[in-house]
């Protein structure tokens, strides 16, 4: 695996800082480009790495995941009542569709469907964004992980497009809470700060069919470990879903901190990450490394 990760990181260097790192939310244009790192967890708890594997980023929309399953412990199949698990084909933060179908989300990780799923945890937390960062604690066995409050305070300043979608829902009667509580508490999550080998360890319940070998416990049922693969592989990149699925072909999803989370069921979780990113807001490089590993592996849901 090691002789692995090192091909597959000679594949991608010459991509590595090509790209553009997020700069609408200012406290992320500070990170440096350059920065690339990869993480395998095998489903016996090996951890593989190399680069800057150890180093914590912002999670971002990554945590979109891990809010959801938090969700799911409550709610159960309530969740699609109120939030869809189909992919949306437009922008993560469009506002079209969710006028159209009268404010209930297309899927949970576009951010109008993760709003949603905040406003559900607001309902049943006294203080959901610290249940969140536990929660992260305690399946990646890193109890020293924060929230980097510049981020968060930086998201909640430029929050209006998130805002107009919340109160969009609330006007459709699909939002319980007030919405600058939710959205502050949203942003605390996007700005949970973890490393490769944290994120590869938290996720890899979803290779392993809900159990958590860090925990010894459940974190899902099969049949709800196989719905949240589904929504990854058809959605967790938003609009460039279809094209992952055809260059990777795993169950995966990205964050605008240039991480990205995928899943081979039944072996590995892997977590890559380089912030500079794609013209559709995914990494450059951790889209090509991924692509690198599979084709190494040989290995496809498809």
């Amino acid at each position: 695996m090691d002789s692995l990760l090192s091909q597959i990181l000679n594949d991608v260097k010459p991509l590595v800082g090509k790209g553009k790192v997020a700069d609408y939310i200012p406290a992320l244009s500070l990170v440096e480009a350059e920065k690339f790192g990869i993480a395998i967890c095998s489903n016996d708890g090996e951890i593989y790495k190399i680069g800057d594997a150890d180093l914590p980023f912002s999670i971002q929309s990554i945590s979109k995941v891990f809010s959801l399953i938090l969700a799911m412990e409550f709610y159960g199949d309530e969740i699609w009542t109120r939030v869809g698990h189909e992919p949306s084909g437009l922008p993560f933060n469009s506002l079209v569709q969710l006028e159209h179908e009268q404010g209930i989300p297309r899927n949970p990780f576009i951010n109008a469907g993760a709003l949603v799923v905040s406003d559900m945890n607001q309902s049943k937390f006294a203080a959901p964004d610290i249940a969140m960062r536990e929660f992260l604690k305690k399946l990646s066995g890193n109890y020293s992980i924060q929230v980097d409050k510049k981020i968060a305070d930086s998201e909640y300043e430029h929050r209006a497009r998130n805002a107009a979608a919340a109160y969009l829902m609330k006007s459709f009667n699909n939002f319980d809470n007030e919405v600058e509580d939710v959205l502050y508490n949203y942003f605390c999550n996007c700005a949970i700060k973890m490393s490769c080998v944290d994120l590869a360890k938290a996720a890899n319940f979803l290779a392993n069919k809900g159990f958590s070998f860090i925990t010894g416990k459940k974190v899902l049922t099969e049949n709800q470990t196989s719905q949240v693969n589904a929504l990854l592989a058809t959605s967790g990149l938003y609009d460039e879903a279809g094209s992952f699925a055809f260059r990777v072909g795993l169950p995966g999803k990205s964050g605008v901190g240039g991480g990205i989370v995928a899943i081979v069921p039944g072996q590995f979780s892997i977590c890559v990450w380089s912030p500079a990113l794609n013209e559709a807001g995914n990494s450059l490089a951790g889209m090509a490394a991924l692509e690198s590993l599979t084709k190494h592996i040989g290995w496809s849901v498809y």
